[in-house]
């Protein structure tokens, strides 16, 4: 049974993602940052996919935590970690209003964490069998399609998270481990808003098939949903 790692599992994104895989007959390891508010994920373990769901406590940014994740689960072969977990921070701030406390949240959920978490299941990787390292941003990190300007907190994070996936194809892929930052489009999240063009699950279908599909000359690079390249 092939398998997956996915933070951020409890809802969203997440949550279809971890129902999709387990549709497919994988192993899915799914973590949330609260074991009480997920019981929707909960409910997906009753519903008789044919793949075997193990959930785990998370806070992506508690690297002590994620050290013991990653200790529990030690040479468990993974085929694929997707970090979905991520945080938008305050919204409707402009030019000259930026919370700096909150910057430095959404930079470390966003930036730093994701890299910490390729560090920790690097090893599972390397005795997976698709060896794919994914990671959740979104196209407003684009610097070639920042038109609009704003958004400086959730924007920065996510170009960071872009030049971060690019550091760990050049370090990981000469050992067959495949990186790939992927735009979910816009989505009917909670992040989202209800105005949102698509449903979570065709997002996730969208991204299976990306991830599915990825090529070794594609690692490093900037991927939507429906398979197009993203001008960094």
């Amino acid at each position: 049974m092939p398998s997956i790692l996915i933070t951020g599992a409890n809802r969203g994104i997440g949550l279809a993602l971890v129902r999709l895989y387990l549709e497919h007959g994988w192993h899915v390891h799914a973590t949330v940052r609260n074991m009480s508010s997920c019981s929707e994920l909960r409910h997906t373990d009753t519903l008789g996919y044919p793949g075997h769901l193990d959930i785990y406590s998370l806070d992506v940014t508690d690297y002590v935590q994620l050290h013991n994740l990653a200790g529990a689960l030690q040479h468990q072969a993974i085929d694929i970690v997707i970090n979905n977990a991520g945080l938008y921070g305050p919204k409707g701030y402009g030019f000259g209003h930026c919370d700096v406390e909150a910057w430095r949240e959404v930079m470390e959920v966003n930036a730093i964490a994701p890299a910490k978490l390729a560090e920790s299941f690097y090893p599972n990787l390397m005795l997976g069998q698709k060896k794919v390292f994914a990671a959740l941003s979104s196209r407003v990190g684009s610097h070639t399609e920042n038109t609009k300007g704003g958004g400086y907190i959730y924007r920065s994070s996510k170009a960071a998270l872009n030049s971060v996936i690019k550091s760990l194809s050049n370090d990981l892929l000469p050992q067959g481990i495949k990186t790939v930052a992927l735009h979910p489009g816009w989505v009917k999240t909670e992040m989202g808003g209800t105005n949102a063009l698509i449903s979570p699950e065709e997002s996730a279908q969208g991204l299976k098939r990306v991830i599915d599909q990825l090529q070794e000359e594609q690692s490093g690079c900037f991927l939507s949903f429906d398979g197009s390249e993203i001008p960094w």
